[in-house]
């Protein structure tokens, strides 16, 4: 069997053992043994298949077996890693076809584990800089290179991370070995050793262990909970009285890692080239005003002091980006990854140091500028080396001429930042931020970054992971996590937990209206209109709240309901223009051109140079028979910036007044235009026909206009 093949075949057997067909997962096994000619696993599938019988045999029998669940999780495990172990020898077979694959998937050989883990102490302390990164980086090709840790290695590591001596950053590197070998194949005892890491009193070694436990459930949250000891081990690390904060802050962090690319982008496309015009920028230009309301703005009254007021200019956009913690640097530093020193695996995952051998001797301090981006939350670790690699390549002269404008430009942040990382819950934010950005980098950057699963491309919902939601599903939790996907634009992920949060708490009234909105914001109007209803019983004089049913009433083509509603809104709050014109709308869908009228008109005057007014009162005009009032507002619209539509409705006033050859030019103009071309103008046109039928148009003049139409288009 082929790579492709091998990879399809395991796939099956993983999915019937997801969905619990345990006999289906065993024939594709058999099939993928007989098929690479694999028979070395061919006792275990049968002790498997042996077991099994006998169970479904004693429970067929109305036996009752207390002990039932614990052999049916043995052998769903079981079968588990024999298709991974069957799989890798198969992979290795194929190593002629595929030789990157079959690198990778190789079964490693570590040698001298024990040897390795003895000296690092010794070496850390004696500060033996390169021996002991040497050591470290052989450590850490051992363990994420090793398919399956043996009980030795395994005993042995684990002592070696509740070893007090052994240094912290090898323990760092150690557990993102054990993440990098877990993403590509489950190994229970690595991720046991993982759950050990996340108890160490290092908080640095425990965030990273606890992220790489985040990420490995989610990788396989099928077949974990089968493992008992997982459980366990997560309601020891429960105990501690910050893992809650903790887990909160790394589910956060990958929610605001989804909008790297766009915050890139953005920095990109948007922020820089406003900064460089920002200085030939009058500050004092306006915009006009919205006709409609955008229908779309989130209630203000939900706004807390952590989401601050909107930033307008383009500096302060950017401060804020990055105060809210979203990966502002990515930008920056994505074309310095091309060191040679980025093109070794565990260099990405690094602890930053400036003692590090890569960046040479130093002979000066690295400058106050310098040591206040190492100790910024907002630059990772993976960012540090890049910039000193930079900066070493300089000549000593630009060299110190930078570090000399950092000082200048960072210094007085220095102290500020001090205070902040001596605050334990910015110590969390700092180092899960860090450590989920130099995971960001390394997926999407490292020159193989093909030969891995980008673990980014996923939901990571932690959150809803059966084995992390028990820890998760406080509501203080859930509402920092829901009013984050919110504020973001994950509408879908928002409703998921504003839903759940409303079952708990039915008098919430802004649950109901965020759990509405986020309905609205998916298109699902009538899921938004029940939970706004809810709202409304418990706070029937919200302004926002009337305006969000009125819309859905419009959306569900209910104008009657809508109007009522709109009636609330503008009795608390007279004169509102964009009200105004959505009560003409609502009439004018009830075919009350009067009513609506007078509703436009009112609208006018109060904002008298308004082009969607104009439009509503021409076309309402048309409708009611004023076909030289409608000609009048046509004309102010067509002084303007006129539109498809209004060329179109100004010739149908034009053709109902029999004055053809005028119509004909308008509707010549419609046709013309540069959004739009003759096909799109005939759909609009024949969406008219029943309101010019109406007015009087005789339905045989149609196909005649239009094809004088086209002679004089085509003239």
């Amino acid at each position: 069997m082929r790579t492709k093949e091998i990879h399809a075949a395991y796939a099956g057997i993983t999915d019937a053992l997801d969905g619990g067909e345990l006999k289906t997962a065993f024939d594709r096994i058999q099939n993928l043994i007989s098929g690479v000619q694999e028979v070395s696993e061919q006792n275990r599938l049968n002790e498997l298949q042996d077991t099994y019988r006998y169970l479904l045999h004693y429970y067929a029998e109305g036996s009752r077996d207390p002990a039932r669940e614990q052999i049916y999780a043995g052998i769903r495990t079981g079968a588990y890693e024999l298709a991974d172990r069957i799989r890798h020898q198969a992979l290795l077979s194929d190593a002629g076809g595929d030789h990157a694959r079959a690198w990778m998937f190789s079964i490693y050989h570590p040698v001298g584990m024990a040897d390795l883990v003895g000296q690092l102490p010794a070496l850390y302390e004696k500060a033996d800089t390169a021996h002991f990164e040497t050591s470290t980086e052989q450590l850490f090709e051992n363990v994420w290179k090793t398919l399956f840790l043996s009980d030795d290695v395994a005993a042995l590591l684990r002592a070696a991370l509740a070893d007090g001596r052994f240094p912290a950053p090898a323990k760092c590197q150690l557990v993102s070995a054990l993440l990098l070998g877990l993403q590509r194949s489950f190994d229970r005892e690595k991720l046991y050793l993982l759950c050990d890491a996340a108890a160490a009193e290092d908080l640095e070694v425990r965030i990273r262990a606890l992220i790489a436990v985040c990420l490995t459930l989610y990788r396989y949250r099928q077949r974990t909970a089968y493992y008992p000891g997982i459980r366990h081990r997560l309601d020891s690390l429960a105990e501690a009285p910050d893992f809650v904060r903790i887990m909160q802050t790394i589910v956060l962090r990958f929610i605001l890692s989804r909008e790297t690319e766009k915050v890139t982008h953005k920095i990109q496309e948007e922020i820089l080239p406003e900064m460089m015009k920002l200085k030939y920028t009058s500050q004092g230009e306006h915009f006009g005003i919205l006709a409609d309301f955008p229908g779309d703005e989130m209630n203000p009254e939900w706004k807390d002091s952590a989401t601050g007021d909107s930033v307008t200019k383009k500096l302060e956009e950017y401060a804020g980006l990055q105060e809210e913690g979203l990966d502002v640097m990515h930008f920056t530093f994505i074309h310095l990854k091309n060191f040679s020193f980025f093109s070794e695996i565990s260099n990405w995952f690094l602890p930053f140091t400036p003692r590090h051998s890569c960046l040479g001797a130093r002979e000066n301090s690295p400058g106050i500028g310098l040591k206040t981006l190492m100790q910024a939350s907002f630059v990772c670790n993976s960012d540090k080396y890049s910039l000193f690699l930079s900066l070493e390549r300089l000549p000593a002269t630009h060299r110190q001429q930078m570090i000399q404008q950092m000082d200048s430009q960072l210094g007085a942040m220095n102290e500020q930042q001090l205070q902040e990382l001596k605050s334990r819950q910015n110590r969390v934010e700092c180092i899960t931020s860090q450590y989920i950005q130099d995971l960001y980098r390394f997926y999407k950057l490292f020159p193989r970054r093909a030969e891995f699963d980008d673990i980014f491309n996923r939901a990571l919902d932690f959150h809803l992971l059966p084995a992390l939601e028990p820890y998760l599903s406080g509501a203080e939790t859930l509402l920092s996590i829901a009013g984050l996907y919110l504020r973001k634009g994950y509408y879908e992920d928002a409703q998921t937990l504003y839903d759940r949060l409303t079952e708990r708490d039915g008098q919430d009234e802004m649950l109901y209206q965020k759990a509405g909105y986020c309905r609205q914001m998916t298109g699902d109007w009538q899921g938004a209109l029940a939970a706004y209803l809810r709202s409304e019983l418990l706070n029937p004089d919200s302004k926002w709240l009337l305006r969000r049913l009125a819309d859905c009433y419009r959306q569900l083509r209910q104008p009657e309901d809508a109007l009522a509603f709109y009636r609330r809104y503008e009795q608390a709050s007279p004169d509102t223009v964009p009200v105004l014109i959505c009560m003409g709308h609502c009439c004018l869908e009830m075919k009350k051109q009067a009513d609506a009228l007078k509703y436009y008109f009112k609208a006018d005057y109060l904002s008298p140079e308004n082009p969607k007014i104009w439009r509503a009162i021409a076309w309402s005009s048309f409708l009611s028979g004023k076909y030289e009032q409608a000609c009048h507002y046509y004309g102010k619209l067509l002084e303007r910036q006129p539109q498809m539509q209004d060329f179109l409705n100004a010739g149908h006033t034009e053709w109902v007044l029999q004055r053809v050859r005028t119509a004909l030019t308008f509707y010549r103009c419609a046709a013309m235009a540069e959004d739009g071309g003759f096909d799109k103008f005939l759909a609009l046109f024949k969406q008219d026909v029943p309101d010019l039928l109406h007015a009087g148009i005789d339905p045989a003049e149609i196909p005649i206009l239009l094809d004088q139409l086209r002679y004089v288009i085509s003239d």
